[in-house]
């Protein structure tokens, strides 16, 4: 009987924050969205136990949230935003401390975690009068306006779920002013308790069937551009690429990646991922290579990378509806066969990712379903089509109203009492035999990634294009020297490590004038600043560009930020 399988994957994902030299965590958003996003998606999932999801951690991410479980039971806090938190006396704090204090406070979307708040709005106002003064008067502005600017910002990234049932936030939130430092340090024990019980959440519903973890790349690099540039051009056939022809030992450096992934992974959950979602939904023959040489069963991309392989396969056809070919996996011919891959639904990942944080949440979430019920009635009868709806697993909810509260809830339950709409995983779905004949054979694969279906948002203009090329010098240097004796095995290690956060995507995604200019500051200077520990562990100079901004930024366009839309 027809039914339509439909996959929920969530992707889980923060850049390396830390700085190896200092140890530091330099931005606080691994924190603040585990207390937010990822505990409000483990909560849906544990209220609906019907709904079958995917959940993507990338190795990066759970690096940090572990890293920070140690610091709240050590007590060595290394974020400054955190250490002001739990500061008992914040009359006393230097003038460069209350900077910090207002330069993080108010990052947020102000709609939905700034002004349905009274207090915390009414802080923000009293801040835009302060920042109008000489830094020197800052030192006016009193300890508690500080306390209740640090309650109020974390109680604005706190989840929904944890608002709804913590009676001492309900507390906080109802009490809306003159926060006590015991206040102060009672929120920072909770905050690190969340963290504490993050990835044992995930760890039970996987081990109850209900979830698939899958992984990444270790730190989250765009695998196909470390092995070879030209692959850009299956998509771009005239984009420009960086000087150097090609990242040095890139199949090797994507081939450690993904191994240390699957080690991380097994470690943490017992069990070897049977997926891979690549950094970006970024694929390529010679990454789909790797993967069969590491035996994953599946992986996935983005309907842009489908539609173009297509094309390159049967260039004399004109592409059908994609009724008639989105909905089913794909085995690429040749060596990597052995991994089956599932292609997004671009248009339904969009509207949760871009569209129905402006609608009300049961409008949105019965749409959804009604947009999949089209689906079913539109592919060919004899196929239960399997419908893959891929998206950040955090970035997406800031924009929502109580960060997605109310659709999550009305969607997993519409999900969960549909006749023929069935959630489950790519595992499961592999798993079964009746679905062996559904699986196509796609004789070319054209390079790209979920973003436009190409790699322009990572290379192509200048500003990326110098990133790569200084990302490559530094390899360079990096191989020479490792080649040598002048390090020992464990200042290598520590230089691997180095050079594995320096090949993140994170940083490339952030180059161009359509970026905002704060965001793109902050991750210029990030890149720059691995690069430059990078050249320190190696024990050689730092070379004179590694010191110059490379982009600045400007945009305030739809696509900038940490989401794109897929075309």
């Amino acid at each position: 009987m027809k039914q339509l399988n439909l996959v929920l994957l969530w992707h889980m994902h923060q850049p390396d924050y830390r700085d190896y030299i200092t140890n530091e965590f330099v931005l606080p958003w691994v924190y603040l969205h585990a207390i937010k996003d990822y505990t409000d998606m483990a909560y849906h999932l544990e209220t609906h136990p019907q709904t079958k999801a995917v959940i993507n951690f990338v190795p990066i991410l759970l690096d940090q949230l572990e890293d920070f479980t140690e610091q709240f039971a050590t007590g060595q806090i290394r974020n400054p935003l955190l250490r002001l938190l739990a500061t008992p006396e914040l009359e006393r704090i230097t003038i460069q401390d209350r900077l910090y204090i207002f330069d993080s406070c108010f990052l947020s979307n102000h709609d939905t975690m700034l002004r349905p708040y009274p207090t915390y709005k009414r802080l923000h106002e009293l801040y835009q009068i302060f920042n109008k003064r000489s830094e020197s008067e800052l030192t006016y502005i009193s300890g508690q306006y500080l306390s209740d600017l640090l309650v109020w910002y974390h109680l604005a990234w706190m989840g929904e779920s944890v608002r709804r049932n913590n009676e001492f936030v309900m507390r906080l939130m109802a009490q809306s002013r003159g926060f006590s430092y015991a206040d102060r340090l009672q929120l920072f024990n909770l905050i690190g308790d969340l963290i504490q019980k993050l990835i044992a959440r995930y760890r039970k519903l996987a081990e109850s069937g209900q979830i698939e973890l899958s992984t990444t790349p270790h730190y989250h690099p765009l695998a196909p551009l470390l092995i070879d540039f030209s692959s850009a051009r299956d998509s771009q056939p005239d984009i420009t690429l960086p000087e150097y022809p090609l990242y040095p030992g890139g199949r090797s450096r994507a081939t450690f990646q993904l191994s240390s992934a699957v080690t991380s992974h097994t470690q943490r959950f017992n069990e070897k991922p049977a997926g891979i979602w690549p950094a970006e939904g970024a694929l390529s023959t010679a990454l789909l290579k790797i993967m069969a040489e590491q035996n994953c069963q599946w992986s996935a991309s983005g309907e842009g990378v489908l539609a173009s392989s297509l094309r390159a396969s049967y260039p004399d056809e004109s592409l059908p509806d994609r009724n008639h070919y989105l909905y089913r996996p794909y085995r690429v011919a040749g060596e990597a066969e052995r991994v089956i891959c599932f292609f997004r639904d671009d248009q339904l990942s969009d509207l949760i990712g871009f569209e129905y944080a402006k609608w009300f949440g049961r409008d949105a979430a019965e749409n959804f379903i009604q947009s999949l019920e089209r689906i079913y009635h539109s592919t060919p009868a004899e196929e239960s089509p399997i419908v893959s709806v891929i998206l950040d697993g955090e970035n997406a909810w800031e924009s929502y109203p109580y960060n997605a509260f109310y659709f999550f809830n009305d969607l997993y339950s519409l999900l969960d009492n549909h006749p023929f709409i069935r959630t489950t995983t790519y595992r499961d779905y592999i798993a079964n035999p009746e679905n062996v004949d559904n699986i196509a054979t796609l004789p070319k694969l054209a390079a790209g990634s979920w973003v436009y279906g190409t790699f322009s948002t990572w290379i192509g203009d200048k500003e990326k294009n110098s990133a790569w090329d200084m990302l490559c010098a530094a390899k360079y240097s990096f191989d020479r020297v490792i080649q040598s004796d002048r390090l020992t095995d464990e200042e290598k290690i520590e230089a691997s490590r180095q050079l594995a956060s320096c090949e993140s995507s994170d940083w490339f995604w952030w180059f161009g004038d359509y970026n905002p200019a704060h965001s793109v500051t902050s991750f210029d200077q990030l890149f720059r600043q691995n690069l430059m520990n990078l050249y320190r562990l190696l024990k050689l100079p730092i070379p004179p560009a590694v010191l110059e901004p490379i982009s600045k930024g400007s945009g305030h366009t739809e696509e900038s930020g940490t989401m794109r839309r897929s075309s």
